[in-house]
């Protein structure tokens, strides 16, 4: 069972909202979506267009999709950097709609939706999905594909309707936040050792950290956090501290730090 995370929750909440809302005004869903042509007048739009949707099958597979991907990646990143991830990939989207699609009007979620998805499958990209609930797909060839299928239907003009290149602006946003989060806390990392010791000891910090990822109290863990450290100790422990990601050292330094 998934255990829904604080921004998930209120995400939802705030969609279902919106969707109430707009659903019984039309007025007020062409003031929150998203069309190029007239953002100057409606400077909010290219923020709300993420709250609104076009039909109850449009924010039940939004929904579905963040849902099943953000818990578990809002328990590694943290809520700060998860709703971070989340609206930078929903502008994102806007931003490639303003490039490719400027004379659509575009809403729903899709967009930061996608963002989600690309990490999730960056920190996870052998996790399976089971399309129809019957076919087994690796996160990453699924994520390979939803590229490559907003990158055909964008350029060819198919599935008119459908905002592709907001979905193909959420993905790409995603992944470039969270390479550009783990470089930048990897450099400020060793920035601070360089400063603090003026060498790079190549043994020292490694046994210190590993003897501090040992001290996390696992137990005490939820039950997802307690399996992917459970590996990435075991990771650590027989091929090194330094076999694991900035963004597996990072998690590791999180629930350290937190106990």
């Amino acid at each position: 069972m998934i255990a829904l995370t604080p921004w998930v929750i209120r995400l939802i909440v705030a969609n279902l909202i919106v969707f109430v809302l707009t659903g019984g005004s039309p007025s007020l869903h062409l003031k929150l979506a998203l069309w190029p042509p007239g953002v100057l007048q409606h400077p909010w739009t290219p923020i709300t267009y993420m709250f609104v949707h076009a039909g109850f099958s449009h924010i039940f597979l939004n929904m579905l999709m963040l849902f099943m991907f953000g818990p578990r990646l809002e328990e590694r990143l943290g809520g700060r950097d998860f709703i971070r991830l989340y609206l930078l990939a929903g502008l994102g989207g806007a931003l490639l709609t303003f490039v490719f699609q400027p004379a659509y009007p575009v809403v729903g979620a899709s967009g930061a939706v996608y963002g989600v998805t690309a990490g999730f499958a960056m920190l996870w990209p052998r996790e399976r999905v089971y399309i129809w609930g019957v076919l087994p797909v690796e996160i990453w060839l699924l994520t390979t594909v939803m590229v490559f299928l907003s990158l055909y239907f964008g350029m060819s003009g198919g599935q008119p309707g459908i905002a592709h290149f907001a979905h193909l602006g959420g993905l790409v946003t995603g992944i470039g936040y969270l390479k550009g989060r783990d470089w930048w806390r990897g450099a400020a990392r060793r920035e601070f050792r360089r400063a603090a010791t003026g060498h790079v000891d190549t043994r020292s910090p490694d046994d210190t950290t590993l003897q501090r990822w040992r001290a996390i109290p696992l137990a005490r863990l939820h039950e997802l956090n307690r399996e992917e450290a459970e590996r990435l100790l075991l990771k650590a422990e027989r091929q090194g501290v330094r076999s694991l990601t900035l963004a597996e050292r990072a998690f590791m330094d999180r629930l350290s730090s937190n106990h």
